[in-house]
């Protein structure tokens, strides 16, 4: 039994939805910074910065980082198409799925907590700050949506892989959906069929009830 360590409406949907593709027996610990009665003491015992998801394995491996969490079942269960199979496809998805994390949902972060990002105690200060990183998200986004949009009606292909996945959830915050839909409308059409998904709906609705 794998244990997914994730809050409603956080990114542990992303890797919730590709453990369900995977077939993979796990379940979901609830545990956040954010909420005082759920499972901290559990996750920082095997996550010391306490951040969800966090992912431990059958054999008590723990995984951490969205984007490895994502990439490691897409790799040791090939056929549930987490990954793409075209070695050409599959280095875009990679690339992709460390992009989103290393640039999106970073900055998330930052957003949401940025007494963690500076030495500021007022403020306007503070709110300068996120302002600032919102304008850099959204750039970010932009950027994902040139580089890799393609034919495909999902970015991994015919069905919603994991970069999809990843992509789709970061999307919902900080304004970035009513954005792309101005900036980038070919990019929240795709993010508005992942979520449309059969296989995927049932986990945005649990996520995200009142969308």
């Amino acid at each position: 039994m794998w244990t997914l360590y994730g809050s409603q409406g956080s990114g542990s949907a992303a890797a919730e939805m590709a453990l369900q593709r995977c077939g993979v027996p796990f379940q979901v610990q609830r545990a956040s910074t954010w909420e005082a009665d759920s499972a901290q003491d559990e996750l920082r015992k095997v996550n010391s910065l306490g951040q969800i998801p966090t992912l431990t394995l059958g054999d008590g491996a723990v995984m951490t980082e969205s984007a490895a969490i994502l990439i490691q079942p897409g790799l040791e269960f090939p056929a549930a198409g987490l990954l793409p199979a075209d070695p050409a496809a599959r280095r875009r998805s990679l690339r992709g799925l460390v992009y989103s994390a290393a640039n999106c949902y970073a900055a998330i972060g930052i957003i949401d907590y940025s007494e963690r990002w500076t030495t500021a105690t007022g403020e306007a200060e503070r709110e300068h700050l996120r302002q600032g990183i919102h304008v850099r998200l959204h750039e970010c986004w932009s950027l994902f949506a040139d580089q890799f949009l393609s034919s495909s009606p999902f970015l991994d292909g015919a069905a919603p892989g994991a970069l999809g996945m990843l992509g789709a959830v970061v999307s919902r915050w900080s304004g970035t959906r009513a954005y792309l839909r101005q900036q980038r409308p070919a990019l929240a059409a795709l993010f508005d069929r992942v979520e449309q998904h059969p296989d995927l709906s049932p986990v945005f609705a649990r996520h995200w009830p009142a969308s």
